[in-house]
């Protein structure tokens, strides 16, 4: 129901779960690390995705990718996939 609290999930502690899984030099999209989080209503999640992402490529915890390259996390538009540094 629409007036149900959204359990407030630790995005950063799902992104990093996750990536750490992946075979070496391996990378998820935003959308595989929203339905980690929360199989059903991942798609509300992809925006917290992207903002925890942003914060754990800021501190070197994991690399964000576009088109198979790391990107600035600051700057970064559109598509874009994870992985450990």
């Amino acid at each position: 129901e629409a007036g149900r609290l959204i359990m407030a999930v630790d995005m950063e502690a799902v992104i990093l779960d996750v990536v750490s899984a992946l075979p070496p030099g391996k990378s998820v999209s935003s959308e595989e690390v929203a339905r980690a989080a929360d199989s059903e209503n991942w798609r509300r999640l992809t925006g917290h995705v992207r903002g925890a992402a942003k914060g754990l490529a800021r501190q070197g915890r994991i690399v964000i990718l576009r088109h198979g390259k790391p990107a600035d996390p600051e700057t970064f538009k559109g598509v874009y996939r994870l992985r450990l540094p």
